[in-house]
């Protein structure tokens, strides 16, 4: 089995690389090497998928009997478009990691395969689509939709889209499990978001690397829902957190009308907290059929911390910065709840 990896040196890119290596296939990875190291054994090239020269190159290096696609995420439709277009000859199959913020009803409704998607054309421009007044649906989704159109445009029935929601894991550069690690880890009481029964469904990027590979090797095509199928709910995941880091600090669970009040911002000041309906309502049941298996979330808490605790550091991210409440408005609104 040979297989390209679009980008390769960071996070989930990093883990389908290692894995597939691991699994004896030869790996070939294309990025601009300014992120992460490349992964000993694999074969690298260095490009700009945006720019068709670089493309031209990248393609007549192959054949491949797969593409995984871990490296557009920021990147418009069009783009998209270009590279899939120029490596369609080269390339048998295409894993495209995509996300569930593309279905309209998402976070509000909970969802399936079969949920109606945001429209958006494979050959759209970053200035296309829009964010909600409340958040939702998002320009990103807009963008992510018109993503997986490019795909399917050109791989057909060869196309096999990822939907996760959240990834956690060792490497994570977003922040949102790191924080809270750090959190727990300092001591005191801390704000917790209620209901501590509310489940949530954080995947693990090796359990997500593992079956992007497996779909690569596979006859499957269309979309699939990558969310934890049993989840855990947010007591457990925090006493988690205790428990990894030892830490002696203790929740205090706040209702959610009262968080929004007092101007908490959902799913980044509080990590992982969001009121709506289906944020944590995805159905993974199609991908768990084809062969997903999650590890529980409490080994990928333990994993993150051995992690950073061994100096792990990320890719360097901005997205890192916007996740975790001010320790000064914590503290005032702990003192509320007195």
């Amino acid at each position: 089995m040979r297989i390209l990896v679009m980008g390769g040196t960071w996070f989930l890119g990093k883990q389908v690389v290692k894995q597939a290596l691991a699994r004896g296939w030869d790996v070939s990875t294309f990025n601009r090497g300014r992120s992460g190291r490349d992964v000993q054994g694999a074969e690298v090239f260095h490009g700009d998928r945006t720019v068709c020269e670089d493309l031209a190159r990248l393609a007549a290096s192959g054949p491949w009997d797969a593409v995984v696609d871990t490296s557009s995420s920021e990147m418009p439709p069009r783009d998209v478009l270009h590279a899939v277009r120029a490596l369609r000859e080269s390339s048998r199959r295409w894993v495209h990691v995509s996300t569930v913020s593309v279905y309209d009803g998402w976070p509000h409704h909970p969802l399936t395969e079969a949920s109606s998607v945001l429209e958006c054309p494979p050959d759209a421009d970053e200035t296309f689509g829009y964010t909600g007044p409340d958040g939702s649906p998002t320009e990103y989704g807009f963008q992510k939709a018109g993503a997986e159109s490019a795909v399917t445009e050109a791989f057909g029935d060869q196309s096999v889209l990822l939907r996760p929601g959240v990834i956690l894991g060792p490497e994570e550069y977003v922040g949102r499990l790191p924080w809270w690690l750090n959190r727990t880890a300092k001591g005191g009481r801390f704000l917790a978001p209620a209901p501590h029964s509310r489940r949530i469904q954080p995947v693990d990027v090796r359990d997500v690397a593992s079956f992007a590979l497996d779909q690569a090797a596979a006859a499957t095509s269309g979309p699939f829902n990558v969310t934890h199928p049993e989840g855990i709910t947010f007591r457990d995941f925090l006493e988690a957190c205790l428990s990894t880091t030892q830490g002696a600090g203790r929740p205090v669970w706040a209702d959610p009308d009262f968080l929004v009040q007092q101007d908490v911002k959902q799913w980044t000041e509080l990590p992982l907290w969001r009121t709506h309906e289906g944020a944590w309502a995805v159905d993974p049941g199609h991908a768990v059929k084809a062969g997903l298996r999650c590890r529980p979330v409490a080994d990928t808490v333990a994993d993150t911390w051995a992690w950073l605790q061994s100096d792990g550091r990320p890719v360097h991210h901005p997205r890192w910065a916007e996740h975790g409440i001010d320790p000064d408005k914590e503290a005032k609104i702990l003192a509320v709840l007195l």
